[in-house]
C-alpha cells in the first residue's frame, strides 16, 4: 500500500516485535522471496540497506507503533532473526481513545481486518506481532501476478488484497497452493478479462470469456 503525505523519520531502532500489523494476512511467498534477496545481501551491506527501508508506522495508544505497510519485509525480516528495524512515524494518535483509534485507522484505509478466507474480523483479532501474520496464498498470487505485468502498480490501498479476492472467488486454493505456476496462468488470462475491469491497475484488454473455476 502506498503512503502520501509528511513522513517524520525516527532514526533509533525498534523492535520488530514491538511492532503491530494492521492486516491479518501475508503471502508466504512473497515473504519467502524477500527472505531470500535478504540473505543474497552481503553483512557489511545489510545495515545500509536497513536505513532505505523504513517502515512506516503510525504510534496509538500506548505509544504502541501500528505497521501501515511492508508486512512483507517486516515478516521475513523478523523470520531470518533481524531484531530490529528504523520506522517512519506517519501520525501519531497515541493520545486518541482505542476504540476511536481503530475507527480513525479504518477510515484513513490503515487497517485491512480480513482473514485467511476473505472475510471480515474484529479488530481484537488483528494479530499480535508479525511473526504471527497468517500465510493467504491468493496475496502471493496476486504479487506474482503484479510482478508478471498481469495489472499495474498502483497508490490504491490494499490493491494486491483486492486482486487476492478476486481471484479467491474464481481459482480453487488447492490449485495455488500445490499449483502456484499454474494458477498464475490461469490468473493471467483472468485479470486481462472485463471481468476484472473494476480493479486497480487493470491491464485489459479483453481476451474473451474467462475460464470457469475448476
Amino acid at each position: 500500500m502506498a503512503m502520501h503525505g509528511s513522513i517524520e523519520p525516527v532514526l533509533h531502532p525498534v523492535q520488530i516485535r514491538d511492532l503491530r500489523p494492521t492486516q491479518m494476512t501475508v503471502g508466504m511467498r512473497e515473504v519467502q522471496r524477500k527472505q531470500a534477496e535478504w540473505r543474497m545481501r552481503k553483512l557489511d551491506e545489510k545495515g545500509d540497506w536497513l536505513g532505505g527501508h523504513m517502515v512506516p508506522v503510525v504510534i496509538g495508544p500506548g505509544g504502541t507503533p501500528w505497521v501501515i505497510d511492508h508486512h512483507h519485509l517486516a515478516r521475513a525480516l523478523d523470520d531470518e532473526g533481524v531484531g530490529t528495524v528504523l520506522v517512519s512515524v506517519v501520525a501519531k494518535l497515541d493520545h486518541v481513545p482505542r476504540k476511536r483509534f481503530f475507527a480513525f485507522m479504518e477510515a484513513r484505509n490503515w487497517l485491512h481486518c480480513y482473514d485467511d478466507s476473505g472475510k471480515r474480523r474484529d479488530w481484537d483479532d488483528l494479530p499480535r506481532h508479525v511473526g504471527k501474520l497468517v500465510d493467504d496464498p491468493y496475496r502471493s498470487l496476486a504479487g506474482e501476478l503484479r510482478r508478471s505485468g498481469g495489472y499495474a502498480k498502483t497508490s490504491a490501498p490494499y490493491t494486491e488484497f483486492l486482486w487476492a479476492d478476486f481471484f479467491r472467488d474464481r481459482i480453487k486454493r488447492a490449485q495455488v497452493e500445490d499449483k502456484f505456476e499454474k494458477a498464475v496462468a490461469k490468473a493471467l488470462v483472468l485479470a486481462r478479462s472485463h471481468h476484472a475491469s473494476y480493479l486497480p491497475g487493470f491491464a485489459g484488454p479483453d481476451h474473451g470469456e474467462s475460464p470457469g473455476t475448476d
